[in-house]
């Protein structure tokens, strides 16, 4: 036996006693191919989710079950993750025999892992980051059981090559190893009628555009400070806002004609002309339309604290380059990828916010920032192509499809 197998048999042998409590009993299985997707950490959860809802758009018959960090929808079956107990484990893979495991993140439960395999799941690992793998805390006396745990996979996305390269020297196989990007909550980009847009861009005539997406009530001050320090260098400058609800949109129309700037009611019928230096619209309906108009956008809820901000694939999906505050702690991981691309930057008041509006609305400057945005989000679309298409390879081969 070698040295991994002992690791995980050792493990695995820490794991087998009673629990404290016993184990909640879990619903009937569902009929036909079944996917069971877990995850780890918010952001994680919610890519896996709309990774896993994609998949059931290609094959509406295989049912699918999500766990773990993942959010519950109300189209897929949502059970919680048994206790790492190898009792427990044994008795939830049986249950459920899973064909298709999808397990997203390095946070790795060998116990349940092990359990899975030996129902026959086919296990796929994603979004493994250049970090090392985590398992539960065994006795200090035994190896750690992470390296047998991934062992189990039968094929392991890594974040880049960086990380395929810290699992190739942790033993895996090569040939099971993909550096094949990040997981990422890559929605279908927002529509927009051709004709739509074609007559709005005509209404902008060729002036510099940029947007406020999702603004909160509370933000408004800052970005219309910035726009007032903007217009004073670029006076053909023209903001739009799109208010994140009806109320925020009452306090920002409010705030803009105390401000004293000529504003044009987009919902009430109003037609912008050359003098019009801020558009308000109701809500975020049209954000597809204003995306594809505006090459910039602030991304609002991330000037204020508990918010968290916005989903900036949004945008970026669109081609928009991106600013943002410095509150964005519901997208993170989101953020900071696309930081480090060099499609979002962060702004932190309105003197950094008028700064940046006036260097990255310049058409060169926003399109470099837009296609490392689309650079993200194109290998993010590669990922979830790749996943689908081996699920559905092992559907196939099981005869389950």
């Amino acid at each position: 036996m070698s040295s991994r197998a002992l690791s995980l048999q050792a493990y695995l042998a820490t794991t087998r006693g009673p629990g404290a409590e016993k184990p909640q009993p879990l619903p009937p299985r569902p009929p036909g191919p079944l996917v069971w997707a877990w995850a780890s950490g918010e952001e994680r959860g919610r890519a896996l989710a709309s990774l896993c809802a994609r998949l059931n758009g290609h094959h509406p018959d295989t049912e699918i079950v999500l766990s773990g960090d993942t959010p519950a929808t109300g189209e897929a079956l949502h059970l919680p993750a048994p206790a790492e107990r190898l009792p427990d484990c044994t008795a939830y893979a049986r249950h459920l025999k899973p064909d298709v495991v999808l397990w997203a993140g390095s946070n790795l439960r060998p116990a349940l892992l092990h359990a899975l395999s030996e129902e026959g799941a086919h296990l796929v690992a994603l979004d493994l980051a250049d970090t090392p793998p985590v398992a539960p805390a065994a006795a200090r006396w035994l190896p750690d059981p992470a390296p047998a745990a991934l062992a189990l996979f039968d094929t392991l996305y890594a974040t880049d090559e960086a990380a395929a390269r810290r699992l190739r020297r942790l033993g895996m196989e090569a040939a099971r190893i993909h550096a094949a990007g990040p997981l990422m909550d890559t929605e279908m980009p927002l529509p927009c009628a051709d004709t739509q847009h074609e007559e709005v861009a005509g209404l902008m005539a060729g002036r510099p555009v940029w947007l406020a997406a999702r603004l909160r009530g509370a933000e408004t001050h800052d970005i219309l400070a910035a726009h007032r320090q903007a217009v004073r260098l670029n006076h053909r400058l023209l903001l739009v806002i799109v208010p994140a609800c009806a109320q925020d949109a009452e306090r920002i129309v409010r705030a803009a004609r105390q401000a004293q700037l000529r504003l044009c009611l987009w919902d009430e019928g109003d037609t912008p002309d050359e003098n019009t230096q801020v558009i308000i619209t109701e809500g975020p309906e049209a954000l597809g339309l204003w995306y594809r108009i505006a090459p910039l956008a602030f991304l609002g809820g991330s000037l204020l604290t508990g918010v968290g901000g916005e989903d900036p694939y949004e945008a970026a999906t669109l081609g928009t380059a991106i600013l943002y505050g410095p509150n964005v702690g519901g997208h993170l991981r989101s953020y900071t990828r696309l930081v480090e691309a060099g499609a979002a930057r962060i702004v932190r008041d309105a003197d950094s916010l008028a700064t940046a509006v006036l260097h990255l609305v310049a058409p060169d400057q926003a399109a470099a920032m837009a296609h490392a945005g689309w650079d993200v989000i194109s290998s993010g679309a590669e990922l979830v192509d790749k996943v689908i298409a081996e699920v559905a390879e092992v559907l196939d081969e099981r005869g389950a499809v």
